[in-house]
């Protein structure tokens, strides 16, 4: 069974890249490299992701410090409520930001109102960083918070007796605990808005080009294929080196002392500053993650101007007219069937999706034992390097290091993390294009994105699996298929549910590859959003705004769902 994933990866992951590096030849690589723009886009990139990364971590902090340290009431629907931003779509984010704090959002109608200047904060840089915010704020809550929550609080109560200040304690002791775990959630959130697409194609315009944006151009604008690879070729070798690091830090986070279990180190709110400071912080988040979302789907029923070319009386004010848009096929809109059909091809491709990422990533827990005993063994020969080592010793350890690595299967499924999603749209246009007209390579796409996300999901779940019970089955006659099922199947069950959730929410707001690979006769939700938004008009963008409060609701009652059954303090999403 553990062929098949390691196939379906081979064919839908390295095939793709293989493509792309081979459309590139040495003097285009070049070239690229060596192209001022190719550096200044680079360069926007990082910074783009610096500030954003730097915002995230001073709104992130003080909410990790919050739910790490205390338990109180309402708790665990803040935690839910920071879970939501994480699977949001781009392209909903995008649009809640525009009905809040766009041209016509509602921010400018209330300063408008009040005889007060508007702002122009859409098509800016700080448009892009609040928009990341919002996205990667849960991301320190979580990895922060969580290592946070485990730290003994021993260590400080000895400090305090010892005469230490608070400022003291937590710079010589607090911090240097938490900087592995502050360290891997900066470079994860460095890692998501270096890839940023959908944001910084809707909030950022024209003026703002990232790498991902560039590769996006290069193929739909310029129809330039070749220079498109050599710039995914520039952005796989700077994520995959993020990744890398990312793996080195986060591995550090496994080697920490004096951890003990959360009801031991976290305490109620007692004093009046501490209860002062828990208000303030869930309000805060409460009002920065919820406002535009409840703008969005606001403004999805709000008529605040004519539509265009629109003649005679204009019924300003609440209005259904957008939602029942949806049902109507006009002529010169972007693609070729009603904006409802939209909603039809993305539950299909999700639905795909989920049963293939969920059916691969069962078939790649048969391996995750052998992938166990494999790290093991990876971990043996690289303490093999002895003075004593003959050379003929020291190759065949090296060939045993690589042959065991190419085998650590959760390693390989983790790869496509560390690829954008335009990048493995790119791969697949090229690699594929004998089949470019069928849509079947958007769901096949979409699994390859949500693989890492399913195993990191059902492994760490089907690990904590006793194998005394497996033996005890067996011993009473039990076969394989059936220690699977009665054994294996119902403990992990909460688990299938949770990642299958996952996987059909990503699939739904999947933008970067689906726009490079979607037809205009099988648009997704995404796509007639963003061609909705990019027409003039107020019928149009209310029909944006419509199918983005439509794709909210779907895709936040998954993360709910995701949060009711996920198995606490097993996995890592």
């Amino acid at each position: 069974m553990i062929i098949i994933p390691l196939l379906f990866f081979a064919l839908f992951y390295l095939y793709p890249l293989f493509a792309i590096f081979s459309l590139s030849n040495a003097s285009e690589i070049a070239a690229a490299l060596i192209d001022l723009d190719t550096w200044r886009i680079t360069a926007f990139t990082f910074w783009q992701a610096l500030l954003s990364t730097i915002a995230t971590l001073i709104v992130g902090l003080p909410a990790a410090y919050l739910v790490g340290r205390y338990h109180f009431r309402g708790r665990d629907l803040l935690r839910a409520l920071t879970a939501i931003p994480f699977v949001m779509p781009t392209l909903v984010v995008g649009a809640g930001f525009s009905a809040l704090i766009g041209e016509r959002g509602w921010i400018n109608i209330a300063l408008e109102s009040l005889n007060l200047p508007t702002i122009k904060i859409v098509n800016t840089l700080a448009a892009i960083i609040l928009a990341h915010v919002f996205y990667n704020t849960t991301i320190v809550i979580r990895t922060v918070g969580d290592y946070w929550s485990h730290l003994d609080p021993r260590l400080t109560q000895v400090a305090r007796t010892l005469g230490a200040n608070p400022i003291r304690i937590f710079t010589a002791i607090i911090l240097p605990l938490l900087a592995p775990s502050i360290l891997a959630a900066s470079l994860l959130v460095f890692i998501f808005d270096f890839t940023s697409f959908g944001v910084i194609l809707i909030l950022g315009g024209a003026g703002f080009a990232t790498l991902e944006v560039e590769i996006y151009r290069q193929t739909f604008a310029f129809f330039d294929l070749p220079r498109a690879a050599a710039l995914s070729l520039v952005q796989l070798l700077c994520t995959f080196a993020l990744v890398a690091i990312y793996s080195r830090v986060s591995s550090r986070m496994t080697r920490v002392l004096n951890v003990r279990s959360s009801e031991f180190t976290q305490k109620p709110l007692q004093t009046i500053s501490q209860k002062f400071f828990a208000l303030i912080i869930t309000v805060s988040l409460f009002v920065f993650l919820l406002s535009p979302l409840i703008s969005l789907a606001t403004r999805s029923v709000t008529r605040l101007e004519a539509d265009r070319g629109q003649r005679g009386e204009v019924q300003y004010g609440f209005t259904v007219d957008y939602y029942m848009a949806l049902f109507e096929n006009e002529r010169g809109q972007a693609f070729f069937v009603t904006p409802i059909e939209s909603i039809r091809n993305s539950l299909l491709y999700a639905g795909a999706t989920m049963v293939m990422a969920i059916s691969l990533g069962l078939m790649s827990l048969r391996g995750a034992p052998f992938a166990t005993k494999q790290s093991q063994a990876l971990t043996e020969i690289a303490s093999q390097r002895t003075l004593a080592m003959t050379a003929w010793s020291r190759i065949v350890s090296s060939v045993r290091f690589v042959l065991l690595g190419m085998t650590n299967l959760e390693a390989i499924l983790m790869l496509p993390l560390g690829t954008s999603a335009v990048t493995l749209g790119l791969g697949f246009l090229i690699a594929f294009r004998t089949f470019i007209t069928s849509p079947i390579l958007i769901p096949l796409a979409h699994t390859v994105i949500a693989l890492p996300f399913v195993v990191r999901t059902l492994l760490p779940t089907y690990r904590a699996i006793r194998p005394q019970w497996r033996n005890a089955a067996m011993t009473l006659g039990a076969s394989p298929f059936e220690v699977w099922r009665r054994i294996d199947l119902p403990l992990i069950g909460r688990a299938v549910i949770v990642a299958g959730a996952f996987a059909f929410a990503l699939s739904l707001g999947e933008f970067g590859a689906t726009t490079l690979l979607s037809r205009p006769e099988f648009p997704t939700v995404p796509i007639a959003i963003y061609n909705f938004i990019g027409q003039p008009g107020g019928l149009n963008y209310g029909r944006a705004m419509a199918l983005s409060t439509i794709l909210m609701t779907v895709t936040g009652a998954g993360i709910l769902l995701i949060e009711r059954l996920r198995v606490r303090g097993v996995g890592e999403f």
